[in-house]
C-alpha cells in the first residue's frame, strides 16, 4: 500500500508523467508571485479552492455554484465559498476586483462570452484576467461540461471585444505532450483487473498491457519531453494559459 502511495505521489508530481496538472499549478504559483500584497482576488469556480494558498498575501474570495458532487471534485468536497452564484452573475459591484483567476471552468458554463463580460465588469481598470481551460478534453464534471475547449482565436476576439487588452495566450505543451497524455491515458485505461475489462479479457490483455507498458508510459513520456519543443506550431495542446488586463 505504501508503495502504491508512493507510485501516485511520483505521479501526481512528475513534470514529465503528470505535466497538465504540474505545469498548470506552476504558471498559477507564478501568477500569485506576481501580484502586489493586498490585492483583490476572485477564484471564480473556485471549487476545492486548490489555491487559496498561493494568494495568502492577497485578499481572496471565491465563487462557485456548489452544486457537482464529491467525487468531481479534485479535493474531494467544495472549499469556503463567499458567492454561491451563477458565474455570468456575481452579486458585487462593478470594478471590485484587482484579478481574477478562473481555472479549468469555462468549458463547464453554457455561456462562456457572458462570463468573459462578467469578469470586465467586476475588474478594476488595469485589473488582470488569469485564466486557464483546455482546448481539447473528455467529457467530465457531467452534465455541466458544455464545450471541448477554445483556440487562440476564441481568446482574442472574445476578451477584446469584452473590453480586455495585452492578451497572452500561451499553450501548455505542444502535440507531442498531448499525445503522451494520451498514451498514459490509453495504460490507465486498459489496465488490466482494474474493472474495466472483464476477467477473461484481461487475462489474455495483461502479456499486451506489460510488454507496452515501458513504451507508452516510459519512453513515449520522455521523449514528448525532450522532443516537443521542436513542436513550434502547437496545433494540438491540452490547454492554455491566458492572461489580459480589463481596459
Amino acid at each position: 500500500m505504501n508503495i502504491l502511495r508512493s507510485l501516485k505521489d511520483f505521479y501526481q508530481r512528475s513534470s514529465i508523467l503528470n505535466f497538465n496538472v504540474v505545469e498548470r499549478d506552476s504558471w498559477v504559483l507564478r501568477q500569485a508571485t506576481d501580484l502586489p500584497a493586498g490585492s483583490r482576488i476572485l477564484d471564480a469556480g473556485a471549487g476545492s479552492c486548490p489555491y487559496r494558498a498561493l494568494f495568502a498575501h492577497c485578499d481572496y474570495k471565491t465563487q462557485d455554484f456548489t452544486s457537482l458532487q464529491g467525487e468531481q471534485l479534485s479535493g474531494g468536497q467544495y472549499g469556503s465559498i463567499d458567492y454561491v452564484c451563477d458565474i455570468a452573475s456575481i452579486p458585487v459591484e462593478d470594478g471590485t476586483f484587482d484579478a481574477v483567476l478562473c481555472s479549468e471552468v469555462i468549458e463547464h458554463v453554457p455561456d462562456p462570452v457572458a462570463v468573459m463580460v462578467e469578469f470586465s465588469r467586476i475588474l478594476k481598470s488595469g485589473g488582470r484576467l488569469l485564466l486557464t481551460a483546455p482546448l481539447g478534453s473528455g467529457i467530465h464534471q457531467e452534465p455541466y461540461h458544455f464545450y471541448g475547449g477554445y483556440t487562440p482565436f476564441w481568446y482574442d476576439k472574445v476578451l477584446s471585444e469584452a473590453g480586455f487588452t495585452d492578451i497572452n495566450v500561451q499553450a501548455n505543451g505542444g502535440s507531442l505532450r498531448a499525445f503522451s497524455q494520451e498514451a498514459l491515458r490509453f495504460m490507465q485505461m486498459t489496465m488490466p483487473f482494474s474493472g474495466i475489462l472483464p476477467f477473461f479479457p484481461s487475462l489474455l490483455w495483461l502479456p499486451v498491457w506489460l510488454l507496452l507498458l515501458p513504451v507508452l508510459a516510459g519512453v513515449i513520456p520522455l521523449a514528448a519531453h525532450l522532443l516537443d519543443r521542436f513542436d513550434h506550431k502547437q496545433h494540438f495542446t491540452v490547454g492554455y494559459f491566458i492572461t489580459a488586463v480589463k481596459g
